[in-house]
């Protein structure tokens, strides 16, 4: 590939940075853009009612010639689980490997969308050629089988994205990282570092995910006479794998539980990445006919969501199966940052019913720490450091580690979503711009259409309630004619309360009566002024502010 030295590129991260999850970042130069991962976020606490998050991607909408394709990394919901969305605006190829491209065929399926996107299987070692730019795949390791790092090869010099990783000499499927080829392109000379910075605030190595197999053997050997019920992430293909091997080991017949959970494993099993002996695995509803001690249950719900199953269970809703006393139960998996409180709900409730709950050693992050981060800027030697995947103070952290080997400050650049940062080996990089990045909030089948505002509205019901407070007026004088009629929801218990109601029915009248008095007979105007004199009385009364909506009606 031509070096080209006064060409610029830019590199624009539409989502993923100042949280986890919703990883997008477009590559620009000239006329190319190719867009690495597409992901989504779940919902924070205050967005009531909304079930999944979205990027905003007006930048590539408006760009759309350019735009070549989406290359992805790995199969995780944060990298591939806006796609389905996204492809609707966004219709270009895929590119990712074998089992990503399986999940997200899942995905396109669901939405009817199989048949109008392109989907292309990429090995790793393997390189494409999409516009100006060469990506290369490198095989990586992660809490999914077949993650890769990419080498993005443009005009401008050469960028390492990470991809989520961590370095595993002994992954239990497949190979281990391919250190080596990380060092043959740093010999090139890279011009900029795009690492994972999810764990980068630890020290040390990130266990090898093998260490977990022995834990749950030691498990099984301990709990021969107990029914074992394990939680984990339905996407951690490897875990599954061990807890299957532990299963067949002591006998017992798997069953799996949860919708994510049945959809992975059941591609990851076709794909051969999950190695499944014969009669091992049981319908969940065949479980009743095993006596308990020959039973494994994998469930989804490690992270304490409502609806998932293991929550079910827990709350006794679940229609399969009830949690018994004795019943062991394993959390294989560590609380998201913002589900602690969820998770230890979850267990108090598992453990208030007898079950004995085990939640240490029984996971391995799937993410570098400090010192295989170290690792990989050892070989890779870029030019700039541009930490990514993770909040703020994770970002800081690795910004942190680069700065201790030897990368000068000012090319280290914690970019915000929408930071266009323009370099090439040349000029010093900058970020020239920002273009518009934002959340779409998904609720239901509706995209986008709930906003700031319906948000605002669905908070202030949650926390104060709603009056509504309904009057007839005659058409032409606005006199009263039947009313005011009040309800209220969520914000006093009306029977308790009806002292309170009278007077709040005197005050509209008074209300009603001033407009009168006035000669006021815009209704907008009225419902205004009745808006604002209840407001103020129930704020003295009760010091709250439901919402109040005055409906008016003519005869």
């Amino acid at each position: 590939m031509k070096k080209n030295n006064n060409g610029k590129l830019r590199i624009i991260p539409l989502g993923g940075l100042e949280q986890i999850g919703m990883n997008i970042t477009a590559f620009e130069y000239e006329d190319s853009i190719v867009v690495v991962d597409c992901g989504l976020s779940f919902p924070e606490d205050d967005m009531l009612g909304i079930d999944l998050v979205i990027p905003d991607v007006t930048y590539l909408k408006d760009n759309i010639d350019k735009v070549k394709g989406f290359v992805i990394t790995h199969g995780h919901e944060d990298h591939i689980g806006a796609l389905p969305y996204v492809l609707r605006e966004v219709n270009v190829p895929i590119y990712a490997t074998k089992l990503t491209i399986g999940l997200i065929d899942n995905k396109l399926k669901e939405h009817n969308l199989l048949r109008s996107t392109k989907r292309k299987v990429i090995k790793h070692g393997q390189s494409i050629n999409l516009g100006c730019f060469r990506i290369e795949f490198i095989k990586t390791n992660h809490s999914i089988q077949d993650a890769s790092a990419l080498a993005i090869y443009s005009p401008a010099g050469i960028v390492i994205h990470t991809g989520d990783f961590k370095v595993d000499y002994t992954p239990v499927f497949g190979d281990a990282i391919d250190l080596q080829r990380f060092a043959e392109i740093g010999k090139k000379g890279v011009l900029a570092l795009m690492c994972d910075s999810t764990n980068a605030e630890r020290k040390g190595f990130t266990m090898s995910e093998r260490t977990v197999g022995k834990t749950f053997d030691n498990i099984f050997a301990e709990h021969r006479n107990t029914r074992i019920i394990i939680a984990t992430f339905a996407s951690n293909v490897d875990r599954v794998q061990q807890i299957i091997n532990s299963a067949y080991k002591y006998g017992r017949k798997v069953a799996v539980e949860g919708r994510s959970m049945v959809n992975v494993i059941g591609t990851a099993a076709e794909l051969g990445y999950l190695q499944i002996p014969d009669k091992t695995l049981v319908d969940i509803d065949q479980i009743k006919n095993y006596p308990d001690d020959k039973v494994v249950l994998i469930t989804t719900g490690s992270q304490g969501e409502s609806m998932a199953a293991l929550s079910r269970m827990a709350a006794n809703i679940h229609k399969k199966v009830t949690i018994k006393p004795n019943d062991t139960i394993i959390f294989s998996s560590n609380p998201i940052p913002g589900n602690e409180k969820a998770v230890s709900k979850v267990i108090n409730e598992l453990s208030r019913k007898g079950a004995d709950v085990i939640f240490q050693d029984a996971h391995v992050s799937g993410h570098a720490c400090q010192e295989e981060i170290k690792l990989i800027y050892s070989l890779v030697k870029p030019k700039y450091s541009i930490p990514i995947h993770g909040e703020y103070r994770h970002l800081k952290a690795q910004a942190g580690l680069a700065r201790d080997l030897g990368i000068p400050k000012e090319n280290i650049f914690i970019l915000s979503s929408g930071d266009v940062l323009e370099l090439n080996e040349e000029e010093p990089a900058k970020v020239k711009e920002k273009v518009r990045t934002g959340a779409i909030l998904v609720d239901g089948l509706g995209v986008g259409d709930v906003g700031n505002i319906v948000l605002r509205d669905r908070q202030h019901l949650a926390e104060d309630g709603i009056m509504i407070v309904v009057l007839t007026l005659e058409k032409h004088t606005s006199r009263l004619l039947a009313g005011p009629d009040i309800v209220s929801r969520g914000f006093v218990y009306v029977r308790e309360s009806e002292d309170l109601m009278d007077e709040a029915r005197i005050v509209v009248e008074d209300a009603i009566d001033i407009c009168l008095d006035k000669n006021i007979t815009d209704w907008g105007k009225i419902k205004n002024i009745i808006k604002d004199s209840l407001g103020d009385f129930l704020w003295k009364r009760t010091k709250r502010n439901p919402m109040i909506l005055p409906i008016i009606m003519e005869a």
